[in-house]
């Protein structure tokens, strides 16, 4: 069978993530808050929860850190697709892979909005002998 899940922010946080309250700096929002763009999600639905970044934390960076994942075969790649927003040229996205034994995080994708102001897609493959978060 499958492993895929679909992890939206409808009724809480994905399942897929640590809990919101330990990552300052990142809130659950939808494009109705008054806050700003994006007004809807990706699919246009003004209605529906994302995640976006305080007003306050755009100095600085903000981490979200997924659950433990468990190590990959043949049979199990592991395959993360996600849809992102950048708003601001100073802005940069970065996904990073820390493997259980080694203490450092290797950055594995990052964009920085050459195309600002609307939802972008993207599907990263994972490869790992041992426990990782990304």
């Amino acid at each position: 069978g499958s492993s895929c899940e679909t992890c939206d922010f409808e009724t809480d946080l994905c399942k897929g993530l640590h809990e919101l309250n330990l990552q300052p700096g990142w809130m659950r929002r939808n494009g109705r808050s008054g806050i700003g763009p994006p007004y809807s999600d990706h699919n246009g639905n003004d209605n529906a929860y994302f995640l976006s970044l305080s007003s306050d934390m755009r100095a600085s960076s903000a981490t979200l850190r997924t659950n433990v994942f468990l190590p990959t075969d043949k049979e199990h790649v592991c395959q993360i697709t996600f849809h992102y927003w950048i708003s601001q040229t100073s802005g940069t996205l970065m996904l990073g892979l820390q493997k259980h034994s080694e203490d450092t995080i290797t950055n594995i994708w990052q964009d920085s909005g050459e195309l600002q102001n609307q939802w972008k897609v993207n599907t990263i493959t994972i490869n790992s002998t041992e426990k990782y978060e990304v």
